[in-house]
């Protein structure tokens, strides 16, 4: 065995003094060096029993950073802070954080099923150009991986796929997400396009008012939905989810939609459809749009005319008298909208047609006040696979906001709350709740603020009072006055038979004479 490690030891010494007396000569001869090259690589590549895989920066037709490289960049940053010597920073673009990365001629060794390779970042000089298409025209750099020729078939077959999709996921965990709004602009033309700003709104569900064990059935179908990518191939489904919130306003819907969005580290899109020219620019829209992303379209009811497009004729007659005020909004804004004709059809396509399996990974959520004037195709399950209804304030909420606000966790006062919310059952938002524990003034206690809702809980019965009363009153004089039209309907159609029977009569008697 000691002889046969001297011989390799004795052959690899030989090949190293054989191969720096080839680049001396291929220095001084450089003619002469290119003949002989193809010779010197079939003896070098005959014993030296590893093999070589380069990455470069930049590559292609087009001069764009290589996404491997990128991805390679990405894996091996998990690493290289614990393990290179040598580091460099990184600022890149649309990332929340610096990346740390191998510093130039730097190596790190990697493990995967039970293989050993090594990873190395290199540069080389190139001739200086008075113009270049690279940052620094005399400088490239590359990634150079080495392994062992036996293990070639695990490392083409499967490793480079791990550090693909692992790479992958350091960016996306990594990267700044960003609020994008389809705003139409004079630089597009007639198009609609998507601008974004960075995404930095703090809500979570351990700060969302709302009752603990239905955070947790909505959190528990987040983490399914974003595991469940090889489920919905197999069923044959595009990988999305649909999400409809519905309540009152000041419930906490947008609230909920980025809490939902921090906790899946999602983009969101805020999908404005009175801008949008038509289906085919609402398709153009949804193609656009990123994985791993919240599609949102907030107070649908009101978006455009989509509600009541298939209700009978009679329905509307019986309807048109009593339009509600949110219903003459959306008869406003339809107006005030003329150019836009995206349909229902449109929408419907958009959320689960043939266009919606262009991407993956994404959940479109609805925000309506009125989910009753929605045209049941629209939120059918399939469509809006979960509803959700935000609802007001119980007193499992309130105990949050007070933590969130105040800092309090147990108060005397809570009794009396718990009483007005729960056995007065007194409708209140979390909005308003919240506003009214906000300290008003510097240095203002706790009491004082719950002590101000107290009050405002009790206005708010008082309030709740009266116009329980108004409407009663209203119902009152309207079905009197319904009566009264049916009375005098009764009456003249009394009178007017009364004259069709005198008026026979009259007829009778002049026909006899």
């Amino acid at each position: 065995m000691a002889t046969m490690g001297q011989l390799w030891a004795n052959t690899g010494s030989a090949l190293a003094t054989l191969m720096f007396i080839y680049t001396i000569f291929k220095q001084w001869f450089p003619h002469f060096g290119d003949h002989l090259e193809p010779f010197f690589q079939r003896i070098f590549g005959r014993f030296y029993p590893y093999i070589q895989i380069t990455f470069h920066e930049y590559s292609g037709e087009h001069f764009k950073r290589s996404e491997a490289y990128l991805g390679i960049q990405s894996y091996l940053s998990k690493d290289s802070s614990s393990r290179a010597k040598k580091l460099k920073a990184n600022t890149i673009k649309g990332s929340k954080s610096l990346v740390l990365s191998m510093d130039d001629k730097e190596e790190i060794t990697d493990d995967f099923e039970g293989i050993t390779v090594w990873w190395q970042s290199k540069k080389e000089g190139s001739v200086r150009q008075s113009f270049s298409f690279y940052p620094a025209a005399d400088e490239k750099r590359y990634y150079m991986l080495r392994f062992h020729r036996r293990d070639r078939e695990v490392i083409l077959e499967r490793y480079l796929e791990h550090v693909m999709k692992e790479g992958k996921a350091v960016e996306l965990k990594n990267r700044e997400r960003k609020l994008y709004s389809n705003t139409p602009g004079q630089s597009h033309g007639n198009q609609t396009k998507w601008s974004h700003v960075t995404f930095e709104h703090p809500a979570t569900f351990d700060t969302l008012a709302m009752e603990d064990k239905k955070k947790e059935e909505i959190k528990s179908d987040l983490i399914k939905f974003s595991k469940s990518k090889d489920y919905y191939k197999k069923i044959g489904k595009a990988w999305k989810r649909g999400y409809l919130l519905f309540g009152p306003p000041g419930t906490g819907k947008s609230t909920m939609i980025a809490a939902m969005a921090n906790f899946l580290e999602y983009d969101v899109y805020d999908l404005e459809l009175t801008t949008v020219k038509d289906n085919t620019q609402l398709r153009r829209l949804l193609i656009e749009t990123s994985a791993k992303s919240i599609i949102v379209i907030e107070d649908i009811d009101c978006s455009l005319n989509l509600t009541g497009q298939r209700k009978k004729k009679e329905e509307e007659e019986e309807d048109r008298d009593e339009k509600s005020t949110i219903e003459k909004k959306m008869m406003k804004n339809e107006g005030e909208n003329k150019e836009s004709k995206v349909t229902l059809s449109g929408l419907l396509n958009f959320i689960d047609g043939l266009w919606s399996a262009c991407g993956g990974e994404r959940i479109i959520v609805f925000t309506t006040n009125f989910v009753d004037k929605l045209d049941p195709a629209l939120i059918r399950k399939g469509r809006m696979d979960k509803h959700i209804e935000m609802s007001y304030c119980g007193f499992e909420a309130f105990k949050l906001l007070a933590k969130n606000y105040l800092d309090v966790v147990e108060n005397e006062l809570f009794d009396e709350i718990q009483r007005l919310l729960e056995v007065e059952e007194i409708k209140m938002t979390p909005a308003d709740v919240g506003e009214n524990l906000l300290p008003k003034s510097e240095g203002e206690e706790a009491e004082t603020c719950l002590k101000r809702l107290i009050e405002a809980l009790k206005e708010e019965k008082e309030e709740a009072k009266r116009k329980a009363e108004e409407e009663a009153k209203q119902k009152k004089e309207e079905e009197e006055e319904k009566k009264r039209k049916k009375e005098k309907k009764a009456e003249a159609e009394a009178k007017e038979e009364e004259e069709k029977k005198k008026k026979k009569i009259e007829e009778n008697g002049e026909a006899e004479h």
